[in-house]
């Protein structure tokens, strides 16, 4: 039982909530029973498991630790969980797991593929939200080009409820996109505010890809220039965007419904 807060490893966790720890140590932070489980069955490589007893009694899956190594499960103690618990109502369980590789040619297609891509994606929590989408919707992968965000910061764990296990992603520029679109035959579909199309006149039963910027900038011209076609969501208010995750929700269950899902 880890009862001290100034114990190492307990010191550790805390270090790996930076970016440059988590680089460097080739580590990071997964909280909550589902989302360990999720990496679990994601191929994720588990390290080290930290556990509240007393708070895991509760939970859902309690054979979660039965996949577990004896060894690498350390029990602590309540207060010592609060200072490593990054979210509230946790169920009492921390990881520290190896960070994967997120290249491009590493993603499998479907028959008939459907793509996000995010270009420059600043906040964690969008790119959570839009990988909760993308698990929803079964997109065949989010690509993330030229990221202003880690993909292993906590908020992108959290809010996406582990969607970052569950759905094939890659890390790259917006070159390297375009080219692998192309390669493949997958239409890009660039999302803007002065674009002509509305987005429910396009037809996404073929393979696609939705292109979606910051909130702030929308898209640079490399996508603006190079998409097979701009697209925009009508706006009957007088705030002239959504959020970028609202966004991408609503055009991705669009080409959704289309294909009959």
């Amino acid at each position: 039982m880890i009862t001290s807060l100034q114990n190492p490893a307990i010191k550790n966790i805390v270090k790996l909530l930076k970016s440059k720890e988590r680089l460097e140590q080739q580590l990071f932070v997964i909280e909550g029973a589902r989302e360990l489980s999720l990496a679990l069955q994601g191929g994720y490589q588990v390290e080290a498991v930290y556990l509240c007893r007393a708070m895991f009694e509760n939970s859902k899956y309690p054979d979660l630790l039965d996949r577990m190594p004896e060894t690498s499960v350390f029990e602590i103690a309540p207060a010592v969980f609060a200072k490593v618990a990054y979210r509230e109502n946790s169920d009492g369980i921390v990881a520290l797991a190896k960070p994967k590789s997120h290249r491009l040619n590493d993603i499998r297609l479907s028959e008939n593929p459907f793509i996000i891509i995010l270009e420059a994606v600043e906040k964690p929590g969008n790119l959570g939200a839009v990988l909760r989408t993308a698990d929803a919707a079964a997109a065949d992968a989010v690509i993330i080009c030229d990221p202003q965000t880690d993909l292993y910061n906590p908020n992108v764990i959290r809010s996406g409820v582990g969607g970052l296990f569950t759905v094939q992603t890659a890390v790259c520029s917006s070159e390297e996109a375009l080219a692998w679109l192309r390669a493949n035959g997958i239409s890009s579909y660039a999302a803007e505010l002065q674009a002509a199309d509305f987005y429910q006149q396009i037809d996404f039963i073929h393979p696609s890809a939705i292109v979606m910027g910051t909130e702030a900038d929308g898209l640079t011209g490399i996508w603006l220039d190079n998409a097979t076609q701009r697209i925009k969501i009508p706006m009957r208010g007088k705030i002239d965007s959504l959020n970028v995750s609202v966004s991408t929700a609503v055009i991705t269950f669009e080409a959704m419904r289309q294909r009959g899902f």
